[in-house]
């Protein structure tokens, strides 16, 4: 009956506004430092059959095949894509990017918390701390800044260094470690270019950069996102092309179910 090409259709059309979705919100992402862009997954539903394949007929001949018919898709999952983002230079002293695996640990206060972003900044106790729209996230481990340091300078491997004013010897703040994780597609998006770990993802794996698969840090330079704006919108073009399609699916059903509720005896 037409009924189940009605049904299907709708879940094709709610798979694809979903599609829509996660294509518009990696355009709108498409400037922000260091967003790892989103991808929809989809899964056929489970199917009903009316004959299985492989099965004795009355000759005792084996069926090759079988007949069954599925009711739809849904969303399967979602999957970022954690590869590099373009490393352009940036005019921020304590701006930096990872250049290779690996997440900068932060804390809000409560939990620690993970991201790409390295527009760090001081904040009035002189530490380095992740700036948002509500509030700073302090690195972990704390580096702490004097206010008088002149020449501060972040090493490839995370050392912090810095001169004070009238003094020639080279003070260290500290080193920035970075965290890996054996599944990033585990992590958890909190916004604010957050993420949390999860058991998906695994505990983090905290160490020096530059060692055991690590990215090196550069200072004066920040990761971009690495959204492809014409691949997103060719994805746009063929989702909004399935969208149509599901939609005169349920056009041809619903013609179909009036032809039906039309017919008269004779």
């Amino acid at each position: 009956m037409a009924i189940r090409a009605l049904y299907s259709s709708a879940t094709g059309m709610a798979a694809n506004s979903f599609n829509l979705d996660t294509i518009a919100n990696n355009l709108a992402n498409a400037g922000t430092t260091a967003y790892k862009q989103n991808r929809a997954n989809f899964e056929d539903i489970f199917y009903e059959h009316f004959k299985l394949p492989g099965v004795q007929d009355n000759q005792g001949n084996i069926t090759p095949t079988g007949t069954d018919l599925g009711i739809g898709v849904r969303v399967q999952s979602t999957e970022g894509d954690f590869s590099q983002g373009s490393i352009v230079p940036s005019n921020g002293l304590y701006d930096l990017a990872i250049v290779g695996d690996g997440f900068f640990q932060v804390n809000d206060g409560t939990q620690d918390l993970y991201t790409r972003a390295g527009n760090f900044t001081l904040n009035a106790n002189g530490n380095l701390v992740m700036a948002s729209a509500d509030k700073g996230y302090l690195l972990q481990p704390n580096i702490s800044i004097p206010q008088d340091a002149i020449n501060v300078t972040v090493s490839g491997d995370g050392v912090v260094s810095y001169q004070q004013q009238g003094s020639t010897q080279i003070q260290i703040a500290g080193n920035i470690q970075i965290a890996r994780f054996i599944n990033n597609q585990g992590l958890l998006r909190q916004g604010d270019n957050l993420y949390t770990e999860t058991t998906g993802s695994g505990n983090a794996q905290i160490g020096n950069p530059g060692t055991e698969g690590r990215g090196q840090l550069r200072q004066g330079f920040l990761e971009q996102s690495n959204v492809e704006p014409v691949r997103e919108l060719v994805e746009l073009i063929k989702t909004q092309r399935n969208f149509e399609l599901n939609s005169q699916v349920v056009q041809a059903a619903d013609q179909t179910l009036q032809t039906v509720t039309n017919l008269r005896r004779f």
